[in-house]
């Protein structure tokens, strides 16, 4: 297998093997684990990424294999503006860290990390870079890894592509790094304004069902029993025609993850809910005062 010593990324970014994360990694004594776990729609280099929560995320889960499903470093908006706070690079260490301590790590480019997609058969620190692959699950299945870029020619008619693509999304997102902000300060948890956005207007909806449809028929067509892709921003997981369809969602606005489960089960976690529950101060119970006689 070849191997390159470098990422083709500037190379303005810290070195994650000759230096300490910004966020110190965290010492979890019940640590959960799971066999694989597929991360996609990172979009580092943008504020709209989610990396403390992603952080913490890697700091409170191990697996066997991590894919890293596209879209991981948005080399669309560092083109046009450098943006690379440290929680940026603390997610790449973490990244290369779990490679490092024995972890298989697969990470299939998208259309935002294009640059990497001339690497595809090579090995950074660990990481394998491929163009697409085939995860054969605990329970025996076939699925095949894609980020979902390669759909688009397909889907092209609709009028919600031309919306994710355009300036009104980069301003929604914006919208929800401020709200987010304000939250923050006022001790609430995260909440995803673009997500619920899109999931009430109607052109996104159908966008989405059509797509899972259209990506569905082409996992048939390749003769496996599912697929796992990212690309939309949309977590799910269900049966379409006898096809086993997952989308691991993003860490920019609905902030989850599917893992596979050592038995071969499969599940998406929402890690902003899980935060936001394990964070929730107990709630007292007092006797209520006695009725007088």
């Amino acid at each position: 297998m070849a191997s390159i010593s470098t990422l083709p990324i500037p190379a303005r970014f810290a070195d994650p093997f000759n230096s300490e994360p910004h966020v110190p990694e965290r010492v979890i004594c019940e640590r959960r684990s799971y066999r694989t776990v597929w991360v996609s729609d990172i979009h580092l280099g943008t504020r709209g990424c989610n990396a403390k929560l992603l952080i913490d995320f890697f700091d409170h889960v191990d697996c066997e294999t991590l894919y890293l499903v596209g879209d991981i470093i948005d080399g669309w908006r560092l083109k046009k503006r450098h943006f690379w706070p440290p929680e940026h690079n603390d997610v790449v260490w973490r990244v290369l860290k779990r490679a490092k301590r024995g972890a298989r790590v697969v990470y299939v480019p998208g259309n935002h990390d294009e640059m990497v997609k001339p690497f595809d058969g090579f090995d950074f620190g660990g990481v394998e870079i491929r163009r697409e692959a085939v995860h054969e699950t605990a329970d025996g299945r076939k699925l095949l890894v894609v980020h979902g870029d390669e759909f688009d020619a397909v889907m092209l008619a609709h009028r919600w592509l031309a919306f994710v693509g355009d300036a009104a999304y980069t301003t929604l997102m914006k919208c929800n790094v401020a709200v987010n902000w304000v939250r923050g300060k006022l001790g609430l948890p995260y909440w995803s304004l673009s997500m619920v956005a899109k999931h009430k207007v109607k052109n996104a909806v159908q966008f989405i069902g059509r797509y899972e449809e259209v990506v569905a028929h082409a996992a048939r067509s390749r003769g496996v029993d599912g697929v796992v892709c990212g690309h939309i921003h949309s977590a799910e997981m269900r049966e379409i025609e006898g096809v086993d369809y997952y989308n691991d969602g993003d860490w920019v606005e609905g902030c989850t993850a599917l893992v596979e489960h050592h038995d071969g089960r499969m599940e998406i976690l929402h890690w902003a809910k899980e935060v936001e529950a394990r964070d929730a101060p107990a709630q007292l119970k007092l006797p209520s005062p006695a009725r007088a006689a």
